[in-house]
């Protein structure tokens, strides 16, 4: 049989998707998994995923795994399912409900060759040990920044200062957000990257790609929330640091089936300032702990 799962959504749903292959592949052992998605190179080595399909690239799909074949398809999103809007479990838990699927604890997994790690650690041969940072996330926007989901730039800088003696400061970003003194920016593909944090020694994240990652490769890392809960898209693995109690209300006119926009709408802004959002200090205990 032919299972078609599709995953509508960013490079962090597609590497939390990993777990929901292997739980697939459990209960449908003998089947031929195949997953379209807009980043294909997620599932590349992934044992339990035997194709991979980016949006657009469907040339001849419907004859050679569709018609007259035994097929199932998994294409809802599980953004929109209660449980999840409840926020009562970890998506990938919600996920495999809706699909019927047996969930016992599977977690996202990257599979990097030794040719990879060989080829692209090779960029990142620096003088001192790599803290890694990824401080912003989302897709292309005019807002450059998210209250809801980046951290803010006071803590960057202080978290840079604290640390850029004794370790290279590497920055996760692309070429249209913000970029600090006394780091290294790096844009690269998806496979480069997650090598990237398969060699750093430290890392702070945000709940982005790259949190997800570190846990698909069993590395534990500090991660900041504000809008989103670790108990619905984060890992015990991790050293999760939510933000500090809201200090003022927050303008919900526009909110929808979610409290937040993960966008950062200016009028859900829930603080007086950004210097409130989080606890420096705590984050600082965190990455020397790592």
């Amino acid at each position: 049989m032919n299972i078609i799962f599709q995953i509508n959504g960013g490079m962090g749903k597609c590497i939390m998707a990993t777990a929901v292959c292997e739980a697939i592949k459990k209960q449908y052992p003998k089947s031929t998994l195949i997953v379209v998605s807009g980043y294909p190179d997620v599932f590349l080595n992934n044992p339990n995923v035997d194709r991979t399909f980016a949006f657009g690239g469907f040339s001849y799909f419907y004859e050679d795994y569709i018609e007259g074949k035994d097929f199932k398809v998994f294409a809802h999103d599980p953004y929109l399912e209660t449980s999840h809007l409840l926020q009562e479990e970890h998506l990938i838990a919600t996920w495999c409900n809706m699909f019927d699927i047996k969930y016992d604890g599977e977690v996202p997994k990257v599979y990097l060759s030794s040719r990879e790690q060989k080829f692209y650690s090779t960029k990142f041969n620096f003088d001192k040990p790599i803290l890694l940072l990824q401080t912003n996330g989302g897709a292309l926007s005019d807002m450059k920044y998210s209250w809801a989901r980046d951290i803010p730039r006071s803590v960057v800088t202080a978290i840079i200062d604290q640390f850029k003696d004794s370790y290279t400061i590497v920055h996760i970003r692309r070429e249209d957000q913000f970029q600090y003194d006394n780091t290294v920016s790096v844009t690269d593909n998806f496979r480069s990257l997650s090598v990237l944090i398969s060699v750093s020694t430290k890392r702070l994240f945000i709940d982005s790609f790259a949190q997800h990652t570190a846990a698909a490769l069993g590395l534990k890392s500090t991660v900041c929330w504000i809008a989103n809960k670790p108990k619905v898209f984060g890992y015990e693995l991790h050293d999760n640091i939510l933000a500090n109690s809201f200090t003022t209300k927050p303008e919900l006119k526009g909110a929808y089936l979610s409290k937040f926009n993960i966008s950062g709408d200016l009028l859900e802004f829930p603080y007086n300032n950004e210097t409130e959002v989080f606890n420096i200090d705590q984050i600082v205990t965190s990455i020397k702990q790592q």
